[in-house]
């Protein structure tokens, strides 16, 4: 790994795929946004950012910086932006790998938790481990994820479902965020399921998310974002409502799980709390599609979601961005029931079961992902002035992520804040120190 304050140069790769703008709205539509590809050209890294893209190759003879510097050669090689992992539940105890087995013998989400099985499962275990735990755990699953390409994580807390365990787990999502080479952003999910000791008690659960945690989470600044699952036979659109806006007043902008299994009006709802996304979006409709564009919401779709469940449905990513131009986002939501680290085989399902095109699907890995947790101005993109979080690929060109599909030796190198933080095949990385 190099030191934090040396300078990078990435030279002669044969693609670095960076972003032309064309529109002033934030955040981006698809059709406000263009790929542009630079041929055998070089990167300029300085204090992490990226202080110039050159159309040519650089050399330590004709190098534009005269201060000490790592060379990293990208010949037959691709860079693109780091991956971006929009919704996710990174931070949780346990496993339910003999869950597959039974919904491959055809029991249904309910009827395996009934057998005791499903997210209370987690909840139990997660409840039951330490904060120290839970840290572990979810660098464990960083650290896999930034081997695949992802730099940037949004973390969602969820199966704690009381104030201490929920706190517990937002407080194990800031040490993980100190303690990996990822960026983590913390997000409150309290609301993503009724605890077993509230079944009759609905309302005086939602009493203790909004007069007891959100205020604490609040004043210790524990998560940047508050999430509700609004679901049938989960919380309504009423109940969801109420949950965001409290959360809203406390600081915590709104995202919501919307219209998974059931059109709910989630969509609608998150145009009218002003979310900054709203995810999974399965059987969202016309009107609910119209809604998020109008309102500015990013729509975060998890294919790897419907694909675990074995599903034959996925999201209309093709009808939000050619009628509604929406800018469309990608995410792994991994979580036990969707073990998911790569970001590259997301953008392999979005291609392949959602039709969307290779540039597309990796504009919402990238710079829609970033725009769905508010740091689209920072990450996402190459472009000058960015923080140069980047993958070098080993393939020609980035349609190669689709097409060589689930190859993890695409990824040659990974880059964080400008400095070199995973290699998948060192031999495969050619830098040298130069001055």
């Amino acid at each position: 790994m190099q030191t934090a304050n040396k300078s990078l140069i990435i030279s002669n790769a044969n693609e670095i795929v960076t972003l032309r703008s064309k529109g002033s709205t934030s955040p981006l539509r698809m059709s406000d946004q263009e790929l542009i590809l630079i041929n055998n050209g070089s990167l300029i890294i300085q204090d992490g950012k990226i202080t110039d893209i050159l159309d040519y190759p650089v050399s330590n003879s004709n190098s534009p910086i005269s201060e000490p510097f790592t060379f990293l050669d990208a010949t037959k090689k691709t860079v693109i932006p780091g991956l971006v992992d929009s919704h996710t539940h990174v931070s949780f105890a346990g496993n339910r790998e003999d869950e597959l087995e039974m919904k491959l013998q055809g029991l249904t989400y309910l009827e395996i938790l009934k057998q005791g099985g499903g997210i209370m499962r987690t909840v139990n275990a997660t409840r039951k481990a330490s904060l120290e735990e839970l840290v572990k755990r979810g660098k464990e699953n960083a650290d896999i994820m930034l081997k695949h390409g992802t730099t940037t994580i949004e973390a969602k807390s969820g199966y704690g479902l009381d104030k201490e365990n929920e706190i517990k787990q937002l407080k194990a999502l800031r040490k993980l965020n100190q303690n990996c080479f990822s960026s983590v952003i913390s997000t409150y999910l309290g609301a993503h399921a009724l605890p077993p000791e509230y079944s009759n008690q609905r309302e005086k659960y939602i009493d203790l998310i909004i007069q007891e945690v959100i205020p604490e989470i609040s004043k210790n600044h524990l998560a940047r974002f508050i999430d509700v699952f609004c679901e049938k036979g989960v919380y309504s659109i009423e109940e969801s409502r109420e949950i965001l806006l409290a959360g809203k007043r406390g600081g915590l902008r709104p995202k919501i799980h919307a219209d998974e299994i059931v059109q709910t009006g989630g969509a609608q709802l998150a145009a009218e709390v002003g979310a900054i996304s709203a995810d999974h979006l399965l059987m969202t409709d016309d009107d609910g599609f119209r809604a998020l564009a109008d309102a500015g919401v990013i729509p975060v779709l998890l294919p790897g979601t419907p694909f675990s469940l074995m599903k034959n449905e996925y999201p209309l990513a093709r009808r939000m961005i050619d009628e509604f131009d929406l800018p469309v986002a990608l995410a792994t939501d991994l979580n036990p029931n969707c073990f998911c680290h790569s970001m590259l085989q997301i953008i392999t399902l979005a291609c392949f079961n959602m039709q969307m095109l290779p540039m597309e699907a990796l504009l919402a890995a990238t710079s829609n992902s970033a725009a769905a947790i508010g740091l689209q101005k920072n990450i996402g993109s190459i472009e000058v002035g960015n923080q140069a979080d980047l993958v070098v690929l080993n393939a020609p060109n980035y349609n190669y992520i689709p097409y060589k599909f689930g190859s993890a030796s695409l990824i040659n190198t990974v880059i964080k804040n400008g400095r070199i933080v995973a290699a998948n095949n060192p031999a495969l990385v050619t830098t040298r120190e130069c001055l």
